[in-house]
């Protein structure tokens, strides 16, 4: 029991660390910041 509860938890942690790098490699400083809605060009 005690090797399938490791084997799950280690599981988790490899999907978490896949999600973190693939969401933020690249990005020098993490997520983008979004334009703010005044900034945007009017027609």
């Amino acid at each position: 029991m005690l090797l399938i509860l490791l084997e799950a938890l280690l599981a988790l942690v490899l999907l978490v660390a896949i999600v973190w790098w693939t969401m933020f490699a690249g990005r020098k400083k993490g997520e983008l910041v979004a334009r703010d809605e005044t900034e945007k060009k009017e027609p």
